[in-house]
């Protein structure tokens, strides 16, 4: 069971830095979501080929970037595939709007002072590039040791895969991990377990009374995404749930609620 210990992130974070407002997961995204009042962010990391840890969501470069146009990179080849020499010239911006054009995309390592410089919190999803879980697991887990390692309060690890978390808690285990679930899966409850995680993170249609006794009583901190409407928010809470990631930092204030 996960020690008991107090929970020092905020209930709500910004998803991707600032939801849809901006390019999600650049440097632009946080610093609106900080301008909303934000002070934790959920971001994505995952490997450039060579060994870089940066910022992105997508398996591919297409939908976030100019790769296509600007360096005539196949649209399926795997953004992990490129060096950071190459990624780090992509605009990653103009796809959102005119006004974040040529925004780049951010290392860990760019994030990481930001958000130490601001006293910001941070909740890195491992997400790794197909047949690179533990390598990503193991990396992206030393270079947040190191970047965090004088914090008060390091950053929380989390992903969908348990191969990458397993990696992630065998070389950094005392960094706080959590279990990243789409589906109540059977044996998720033990695997959160097994992993150490101090936190169960959940799409929010699947936290009911049933799921949120479970949790809690086998000591888990609980989170839900994507939440962005009001109602959704109001059960969550009722339900008694620690976290909210959210696209609406301009509907929902770190006080709403």
């Amino acid at each position: 069971m996960p020690q008991a210990t107090p929970w020092p992130y905020p209930r709500w974070i910004a998803h991707r830095g600032a939801g849809k407002l901006a390019p999600e997961n650049t440097l632009a995204a946080f610093r609106l979501g900080a301008s909303h009042g934000y002070r934790m962010f959920e971001c994505d990391v995952k490997l450039s080929s060579d060994g870089v840890p940066f910022l992105l969501h997508d398996a591919t470069l297409t939908r976030t970037t100019n790769a296509v146009d600007k360096l005539g990179l196949n649209s399926r080849a795997a953004a992990g595939d490129h060096p950071w020499g190459t990624l780090a010239q992509l605009d990653a911006g103009s796809w959102h709007s005119r006004a974040f054009a040529g925004e780049p995309l951010p290392t860990l390592e760019a994030i990481a002072r930001y958000c130490l410089r601001n006293a910001y919190f941070l909740n890195i999803e491992i997400k790794p590039t197909p047949g690179l879980e533990r390598h990503t697991g193991d990396v992206v887990a030393r270079h947040t040791a190191r970047l965090w390692q004088n914090a008060a309060v390091p950053p929380l690890l989390s992903s969908f895969d348990v191969t990458a978390l397993e990696a992630a808690m065998q070389v950094q285990p005392e960094l706080p991990r959590g279990l990243l679930l789409d589906a109540l899966w059977p044996g998720w409850l033990e695997t959160a377990l097994r992993l150490g995680c101090v936190t169960i993170i959940c799409d929010h249609a699947l936290w009911d009374q049933s799921s949120m006794a479970q949790a809690k009583s086998a000591g888990f901190k609980t989170l839900s995404y994507t939440v962005n409407d009001e109602a959704t928010a109001r059960r969550l809470l009722d339900l008694g749930l620690d976290g909210i990631i959210t696209d609406r930092v301009d509907l929902f204030t770190p006080a709403s609620l």
